[in-house]
C-alpha cells in the first residue's frame, strides 16, 4: 500500500469520524433542548414577612397582661397563706388557753 493510498484511507476515515461526531453532537442538544422543556422553572419562594410592628406590640401588651396577672395571683395567694397561718395560730392559743382552765 503507498503512501498516497494510505493518506486516502486517513482521509476516508476522518470524515466518517466527523460526521459520527457530528451526528454525536446533534443528538446531546436534541436531548438538552427537549429535558429544558420538560424541567418547568419554579420561582423561589417569597420570604415570609416577620408581621407589623402593630403585631408585635399587641403581643408585648397581651404577654405583659398576662405577666400582671399571674403576678397579683400569686400576691393573693401569699396573702391568704399569712392570714391562714395567723387564724391558725389564734385558734390553737384559743384552744390551750380553754384547755389550761379546766
Amino acid at each position: 500500500m503507498s503512501d498516497l493510498d494510505k493518506a486516502a484511507q486517513d482521509a476516508t476515515d476522518a470524515a466518517a469520524n466527523s460526521e459520527q461526531v457530528a451526528l454525536i453532537l446533534a443528538v446531546l442538544q436534541a436531548q438538552q433542548i427537549t429535558q429544558a422543556q420538560q424541567t418547568p422553572v419554579v420561582p423561589p419562594p417569597a420570604p415570609r414577612a416577620s408581621g407589623s410592628a402593630a403585631q408585635w406590640i399587641g403581643i408585648g401588651i397581651g404577654g405583659s397582661a398576662l405577666l400582671l396577672t399571674i403576678a397579683v395571683s400569686a400576691v393573693a395567694v401569699a396573702i391568704s397563706a399569712v392570714a391562714l397561718t395567723i387564724c391558725a395560730l389564734v385558734l390553737r392559743s384559743v384552744w390551750q388557753d380553754i384547755h389550761r382552765k379546766d
